[in-house]
């Protein structure tokens, strides 16, 4: 990659600190609804939202982020990465004033789905910015510490979020985030060049259409399985078969594009096809993981929004320290011998969800998060990098663009079927505590165990609060144990995907500065050879 004319240094650490605070704010987003979920779902407090509309608030968000993201990057090689860059901070900000003043459900998912394309907008632009900014060792060094931001943003998030939701009402943890973009917008106005590609890539509108509806109908499909008795209804299959179909055609379509935007082509490889698959399902495990311990924490366990956010710092502290060791380990051992023992720490401390009760002393649930965190942290960070470094150079925005839709897709699925499961066994669970109480409050308390605690209140029935409370434990027993095997299959699915090809080959390669940054892009430039300011 051919570097854009120097900037003075100073001007180059100021565009950094505007970068990482444009990161920053997409990272605090993704950690802080987490500690929302049990608010909204609270009629006198929240929006009195069930589970399926809170999966949705939450899977809206990465759906959109998920399928706009290599558009977003086309847009930018086409009108200037710093064009992009803003209009995804003023759809960002935007989107968070809609979503904090929301007055129900279906508007907070149409929100959050809005500051999905803003996030689309935002990280391959500031990723393409950082790799124009600087060049060769100052390259790499920008890019870890631009990392950070992440790292930050789940710890600061939780707690964040718990802080405002003791003093405020819901809607702030969406309103902060508005000085925040300004602040940003500020600092790209006065410091910040417009830099784009001068071989812009075309839009892909057909693609980006087919993704989106394909990726829309299969969860709508899988999350309406959680709220209905049988699966043999229209509403649920029905979705579930045309998503399917429409992701078939999308990966049809990109097969016979010239310039696909996500090349399904690279997945046929089978270090970099194989490790994606696993990445997308350590994501689906995530994802599933952490909703249902939203739930666990403030409902079943009874913490308030800080305490549940404070206890989650150890998940946000391990996967900051685990990124940094997992790629010092490798560099000592194999990524295989690294990343495959680490993604089966990670399995099993989900598993181990599953005998979590109503009265686990603290000290073990944080104990057990934060090895969470660091056998997370161990394999994202190194496997991505190495994932990308199998390709050539100038496939490594395409690889990127695949890598990063992979994972988005992952946790968009990991909270429908997450969510799902959670629902069908609650179901089943409370089913038999129903017998002797009302219809009208049956029905509520079928919904979700928080409604039931909310019903159990009104109607001065204690006995049913507390059988809420072991319905939604047994469910969540019932998920970490599925979640834990989809994981173990992802682990399996690395270590074959990462076996040597006969060649001796101990370690990952060590690159040159100039590829390093290349491949730690995220998408940003897979036409950025001689590039220009």
């Amino acid at each position: 990659m051919t570097a854009s004319p120097t900037l003075p240094k100073s001007r180059q650490q100021l565009i950094l600190a505007v970068l990482m605070l444009c990161s920053l704010l997409i990272w605090l987003d993704n950690t802080v609804l987490s500690t929302t979920l049990e608010t909204l779902a609270d009629p006198v407090r929240g929006l009195d939202a069930g589970p399926a509309e809170l999966q949705w608030a939450t899977g809206s968000y990465t759906l959109t982020f998920a399928t706009l993201m290599f558009t977003a990057g086309a847009l930018g090689d086409r009108f200037g990465h710093r064009t992009v860059l803003v209009a995804g901070l003023l759809v960002f900000a935007g989107s968070s004033m809609w979503a904090a003043y929301a007055s129900d459900a279906g508007q907070l998912i149409a929100a959050r789905a809005a500051m999905g394309m803003g996030s689309a907008l935002i990280m391959p632009a500031n990723m393409a910015l950082l790799m124009w900014t600087f060049t060769g060792p100052a390259r790499t060094s920008a890019i870890a510490v631009s990392s950070t931001s992440a790292g930050v943003g789940m710890a600061a998030g939780p707690v964040l979020a718990g802080l405002l939701l003791d003093h405020f009402w819901w809607g702030s943890v969406f309103l902060v985030n508005v000085p925040v973009a300004a602040l940003a917008l500020a600092g790209i106005a006065t410091l910040v060049p417009n830099f784009r590609s001068p071989a812009p890539r075309p839009l892909d509108p057909a693609g980006m259409l087919l993704s989106i509806s394909g990726l829309a109908a299969l969860a709508y499909g899988l999350i309406r399985a959680g709220q209905v008795t049988a699966w043999s209804r229209t509403d649920v299959w029905a979705p579930i078969a045309v998503g399917l179909a429409l992701l078939t055609a999308f990966v049809l379509v990109e097969l016979r594009s010239k310039e696909p935007s996500f090349d399904p082509r690279l997945l046929a490889q089978r270090a970099f096809g194989g490790g994606n698959a696993a990445l997308g399902l350590l994501l689906f495990a995530v994802a599933a993981v952490t909703f249902y311990s939203a739930f666990y924490m403030q409902g079943a366990r009874g913490f308030s929004p800080m305490e549940a956010g404070l206890a989650s710092l150890p998940t946000a502290l391990g996967a900051v320290l685990g990124a940094p060791l997992g790629a010092r380990l490798v560099r000592r051992w194999s990524l295989r011998l690294v990343s495959g023992p680490a993604f089966t720490a990670a399995a099993l401390s989900m598993g181990a969800y599953g005998v979590f009760g109503l009265h686990t002393p603290l000290i073990w649930i944080e104990i057990l998060l934060l090895v969470q965190g660091l056998s997370i942290g161990m394999v994202l960070g190194p496997v991505t990098a190495a994932l990308i470094s199998t390709l050539p150079l100038e496939r490594a925005g395409a690889g990127s663009a695949v890598t990063n839709t992979v994972r988005q897709t992952g946790s968009v699925i990991g909270i429908a079927v997450g969510g799902t499961i959670m629902s069908i066994v609650y179901r089943h669970a409370i089913e038999p505590s129903l017998s002797h109480v009302p219809a009208s409050v049956q029905d509520r308390a079928r919904v979700s165990a928080e409604q039931a605690r909310r019903v159990a209140t009104e109607a001065h029935r204690p006995s049913l609060a507390r059988a809420a409370d072991d319905a939604f434990v047994h469910a969540m027993h019932v998920g970490a144990a599925w979640i834990m095997l989809i994981a173990l299959c992802g682990a399996a699915v690395l270590v074959v995907a990462l076996r040597p090809d006969g060649k001796p080959k101990n370690r990952a390669p060590e690159p040159d500065h100039d590829r390093e940054g290349s491949r730690s892009g995220a998408g940003a430039h897979p036409h950025a050879q001689g590039g220009k300011r």
